[in-house]
């Protein structure tokens, strides 16, 4: 049964509002650090408990997964992820409270989802007070390498997240979007079946500057923001 206090602070903490270190502390055994840190070392032909161990570490877990080592998460228990899963290295959950993730996401390297901020004033950042709100992935997004989605985000159906993007609002179902802050800069449209850049000349925001001999397709992840048609491999 949950202590009075600890009712206290779970209402607070589900209406947005700031709690400490100490208030949360009785969380503690939703941490699933051991298990994280016996995934991230699991050889990768040991499928099997990988698996196991991903069933143990999230809240729950669809159908072919693929999480490639290492991650990192606050708790583990509080991420919620759908089938078809596809998640690069350097993966972080920052999930004091739930990330919900839906069928056929893909997510590049060096991705951080953190539902937790801190106030601006350091006083009210003693004892590491901060503030936690859920984020919820909707199925088929695609989000590019080094994007930083902050608390109590939603990305729609569909939509495109372009790489080094820093999302702070919630974006609307198919629409590329990209930049710090991330902005929608269109729509996704029929024209994208035909080709891989249809569309770009209608947003790109300047002129790329790419090496000489170079590709414009950077190093397996999505182009940075400044890039022709900001998407690429994830």
């Amino acid at each position: 049964m949950t202590h009075p206090h600890e009712q206290e602070v779970l209402a607070r903490i589900a209406e947005g509002l700031v709690y400490t270190e100490s208030e949360a502390a009785f969380q503690a055994p939703l941490r699933r650090t051991e298990q994280i840190f016996e995934y991230n070392h699991t050889p990768p032909n040991d499928t099997d408990r990988r698996r196991s161990l991903l069933e143990a570490i999230f809240g729950s877990v669809g159908e072919r997964t693929v999480l490639l080592p290492p991650f990192h998460a606050g708790f583990g228990s509080n991420v919620h992820i759908g089938d078809d899963f596809f998640g690069n290295v350097n993966l972080t959950f920052v999930d004091d409270v739930d990330i919900r993730i839906g069928d056929g996401v893909m997510i590049a390297p060096s991705v951080t989802l953190t539902t937790t901020g801190h106030p601006v004033h350091p006083t009210r950042r003693a004892d590491f007070g901060r503030f936690s709100e859920p984020i919820v992935i909707e199925d088929k997004v695609w989000i590019g390498s080094n994007v930083v989605v902050l608390p109590g985000v939603r990305i729609g159906y569909g939509s495109v997240i372009g790489a080094g993007s820093v999302v702070s609002r919630s974006i609307p179902p198919m629409t590329v979007a990209l930049g710090a802050p991330c902005r929608v800069v269109r729509a996704i449209t029929d024209e994208d079946l035909a080709t891989r850049t249809a569309g770009q000349q209608q947003f790109r925001p300047a002129a790329p500057v790419v090496p000489s001999g170079a590709s414009t397709e950077y190093a397996h992840g999505l182009l940075p923001a400044g890039a022709p048609d900001g998407t690429g491999e994830a």
